[in-house]
């Protein structure tokens, strides 16, 4: 530490006052192409409308509709994310007093004796005799930011501030989407129940009229017995979906920021997986990476990461502190404000760690090596939002043809064992024909629902990869602290 004439530090700071090191933030570039039209945007599957905001009305499900927004109010994991944005809030405001002066007021009283009254009692012998003494005093201290310390630490608290709020925004992505592909999947487990009832009526229809043939002998024991199988194992697959349906109700819950006591009723009732019957809004790859609230994070990391170099690189240089205090001292409270009493002193302090600048040019390459892994997790980031998209929209394409293939198979089961059926009773085929029509449509059917299943979960997936559904979310207040305290 070392100290200079008051003229030296002023010239020095008329001379440097607003300059800021460190390397001036320049946003990443995306890798090219990124911006281009998706390549797995078949017509059938997706088209370059913007997605909307509130991509879960295109369903046009009016349970959806409720759903989503309750979750993106009353989100348990919002909470926290909110609570973590108010937290870095708070670092943005603590990084922007430093542009102000620091202040200190105290005051106080002591008992005792004086010093001087001490050193005259070892001079004279004369009895040392305690007293009261008061005091008062304010102090006041300002940085000067020659070299933008302070400003690129304000930058670097705002630029994760930024990055707090998408943080935010991710989880209302991931929130909206969870929300509504559970939903769904209460929908689609209840329609699966619902076909394995069906299946079960129709072996348990078989079953009686083989019982009924074998009464006059015109069945064996081991057809009945082979119908008994396919019986109980169509039975037994009724209350496996059925408690998957309520897992799906109770994840449900969980996301709405319920307990599992209070289910939403209107969800239970649902029968039908929604689905949307036209080529999805995607937009395009420009859109999305404006759009993905990761991306955005990503960014935002980069621009603190940058900012952070320029506070490690202003430790090379002094760092100059104009600062002043007044204090008085006296017997007595009337005392304080005679003239004897106060005391004062104004003038610069300049610190600086030189010649020894080890430890500064450390600082300057570990912030240098953490900025260049923000980039490359910027790139990366990027990479996956558009590799995530492509392939939920090549999943989704997909499923689209498979389940219009196992439509049609299904209404073909189902024309071949009503065929079946009459030719079996006039005696034009065997029983095991008809066993084989009647496992063939039982199989379409639980095909079919379980691609209704996936469609459903595809969509949601191509939403979810878009990253869509935080615009208009409505802000979230966590919870506040006991004593009623609220997190600001």
């Amino acid at each position: 530490m070392s100290r200079v004439p008051a003229r030296l530090v002023l010239i020095g700071a008329l001379a440097l006052a607003g300059c800021a090191v460190g390397p001036r933030y320049v946003a990443p570039e995306p890798a090219p192409g990124a911006a281009q039209p998706f390549v797995s945007a078949s017509p059938d599957v997706a088209d370059a409308r913007p997605l909307p905001p509130d991509w879960w009305r295109l369903y046009d499900d009016p349970v959806l509709d409720r759903l989503v927004p309750e979750a993106l109010a009353e989100n348990a994991d919002l909470k926290t994310a909110a609570a973590n944005l108010a937290y870095a809030q708070g670092l943005l405001d603590e990084a922007r007093a430093g542009l102000f002066p620091t202040t200190d007021v105290s005051a106080g009283a002591t008992y005792g004796p004086s010093s001087a009254a001490q050193l005259l009692s070892a001079v004279t012998g004369a009895p040392v005799k305690p007293q009261w003494v008061y005091s008062t005093g304010f102090s006041a201290a300002y940085q000067v930011d020659l070299f933008g310390r302070i400003r690129r630490g304000i930058e670097a608290a705002r630029a994760n501030a930024a990055a707090a709020a998408d943080a935010e925004n991710v989880v209302r992505v991931t929130v909206a989407a969870e929300t509504a592909g559970a939903y769904a999947n209460v929908c689609a487990y209840a329609e699966e129940t619902a076909v394995a009832n069906r299946s079960l009526s129709v072996t348990q229809q078989t079953y009686d009229i083989l019982v009924n043939e074998r009464g006059v002998g015109a069945v064996s024991d081991l057809d009945v017995a082979r119908q008994a199988t396919l019986l109980d194992q169509a039975r037994g697959a009724v209350p496996t979906l059925e408690g998957q349906r309520r897992a799906a109700l109770f994840e449900l819950a969980a996301l709405l920021g319920r307990t599992p006591a209070a289910l939403p009723a209107d969800a239970a009732a649902c029968a039908t997986p929604p689905k949307i019957a036209q080529a999805l809004p995607v937009g395009d790859g420009a859109a999305l990476l404006r759009r993905r609230p990761d991306v955005r994070e990503a960014e935002r990391d980069v621009a603190a990461a940058t900012a952070r170099i320029g506070v490690a690189t202003a430790d090379l240089y002094p760092t100059i502190t104009l600062s002043g205090a007044i204090n008085s001292a006296a017997g007595s409270i009337g005392g304080l404000g005679s003239a004897n009493a106060i005391s004062y002193a104004l003038g610069p302090l300049l610190t600086w760690s030189f010649p020894n600048i080890l430890v500064a040019r450390a600082h300057i390459r570990e912030t240098t090596a953490q900025t260049s892994a923000a980039i490359a997790s910027f790139d990366s980031t990027v990479l996956t939002a558009l590799r995530d998209t492509e392939t939920a929209l090549t999943t989704y394409g997909g499923e689209l043809s498979r389940h219009a293939a196992l439509a049609s198979a299904r209404d073909h089961a189902n024309q071949a064992f009503s065929l079946s059926q009459t030719e079996y009773r006039v005696g034009a085929i065997s029983f095991l024909d008809l066993l084989t029509a009647e496992t063939t449509l039982v199989s379409a059917d639980q095909q079919l629902a379980a691609s209704d299943q996936a469609l459903a979960a595809d969509q949601v997936a191509v939403f979810q990869a878009l990253g869509g559904g935080w615009e208009q979310a409505p802000s979230v207040t966590p919870p506040p602290v006991p004593g009623g305290q609220a997190v600001r």
